[in-house]
């Protein structure tokens, strides 16, 4: 791929995704697959005011080996300068970016039993730190290919060309590949603005979710709770834009207001492994069955996480005829097929949704109904024929969804 374009996707993610400020410090975390790219991502952090930039540097291969050789009481234990690194981040709001490029299927094989343990051992320790961080920092999640991933989605081609055509296609979904990134983004938030507006003068509460392949689900939504797309903004307000690419509008749902059944359309990606072809039953806002043709327990496994990892934490809405969508491309993670068509997520719902959140505690935002876990997977339900009927505070129907597109 040109380093010209590259360039301007680096800039994109630090100018548009972080929207660095003069004298912020920012965190990266990112593997080993492209370094040259994550050291333009450090210059263009610096070029746009950084004070100092730290490097992640992880290895999903090192992860696996973690996985298997330590035992529970070692992968759970958390370190003094562990703890006190969390302190450090609430009290300096690092921008914080993610730089995705795993194997879809590279933790596969691991004890997950002795991995899902020793993260809920560990997660109580970190909490208290993420809930004062919650919506005061800004925080971006974008790729690059890994020959591995590539090799994936790509499979008929050869290792460097199934890279370059990975890129071609980050790139392009990004809307990093023609015209100027910015401007584009600038655009596209401004479409995804004027759609939130709309569903938001609607006043809704709930949603229902109908299709051919058996989804027949409705979702009770919270009273004040908006939705957003594209940027956001911190309490101290600097917008930025958490997804690069991202093409959803999304709510925060009612914790426990969730009753049906509902059918994935794609495969979902969890702690390096593939669950696929499931569906998922819910009953007084609860997953109480679920059902899978690979990889069934660890989805069991997954709902049971915690009190809230059963429960809806997001709905969101993106047309099935989406640029992600139309590639044709299978990406086998997350942050692209979330993005292909509408998904719901289990667990952890955003509090800034919130009219008022800025005056709200953590606590106070799940009492109004935000659901709490240590969680937050996406899972895709969108397809052609997926209708979506909203209903408002008077009782009136709306639609929303008609054969996959929006009906308005």
């Amino acid at each position: 791929m040109k380093t010209e374009i590259l360039r301007k996707y680096a800039e994109l993610i630090a100018r548009c995704g972080l929207n660095v400020q003069e004298g912020q410090e920012v965190m990266i975390t990112a593997d080993l697959d492209q370094p040259e790219f994550v050291t333009m991502c450090v210059e263009e952090c610096y070029r746009a005011g950084a004070k100092k930039v730290i490097v992640d540097w992880v290895h999903q291969k090192v992860t696996k080996l973690h996985y298997e050789n330590q035992s529970l009481e070692t992968l759970s234990h958390l370190e003094k300068w562990q703890l006190e690194r969390w302190q450090w981040q609430t009290e300096q709001l690092p921008c914080k970016l993610f730089i995705e490029s795993d194997d879809p299927d590279g933790l596969a094989g691991i004890d997950q039993e002795k991995v899902s343990n020793a993260r809920q051992k560990w997660f109580p320790l970190i909490k208290p730190y993420r809930d004062k961080m919650e919506n005061r920092y800004s925080w971006c999640i974008a790729a690059v290919p890994g020959k591995a991933w590539a090799k994936k989605v790509f499979p008929e081609l050869s290792e460097e060309s199934a890279v370059e055509a990975l890129w071609d296609a980050i790139l392009k979904t990004s809307r990093a590949l023609e015209g100027e990134p910015l401007e584009n983004w600038k655009e596209h938030n401004a479409d995804l603005k004027r759609r939130y507006d709309y569903l938001n003068a609607l006043k809704l509460r709930s949603l229902h979710y109908e299709s051919a392949n058996g989804t027949n689900l409705t979702v009770g939504l919270i009273d004040g709770c908006n939705f957003l797309g594209g940027g956001e903004t911190t309490m101290g307000g600097q917008f930025f834009n958490p997804n690069i690419p991202s093409e959803e509008i999304f709510t925060t749902p009612r914790a426990g207001e969730a009753e049906g059944i509902v059918y994935a359309t794609k495969p979902l990606s969890y702690q390096g492994q593939l669950i696929e072809n499931f569906w998922i039953r819910f009953e007084d806002g609860r997953a109480v069955e679920v059902g899978a043709e690979k990889n069934e327990a660890l989805l069991r496994k997954m709902i049971s996480m915690d009190d809230g990892a059963a429960k809806l934490g997001e709905c969101a809405l993106i047309p099935y005829d989406s640029p992600i969508n139309n590639t044709g491309i299978l990406f086998f993670n997350t942050l692209f097929d979330e993005n292909a068509s509408c998904h719901l997520a289990l667990g952890h719902g955003f509090s800034n949704l919130l009219e008022g959140f800025e005056n709200l505690t953590m606590e106070e935002c799940y009492a109004r109904g935000i659901n709490d876990s240590m969680i937050h997977v996406d899972f895709m339900i969108g397809s052609s024929d997926l209708n979506i009927t909203g209903t408002t505070s008077t009782g009136a129907t709306v639609p929303i969804f008609r054969n996959g597109a929006w009906a308005f």
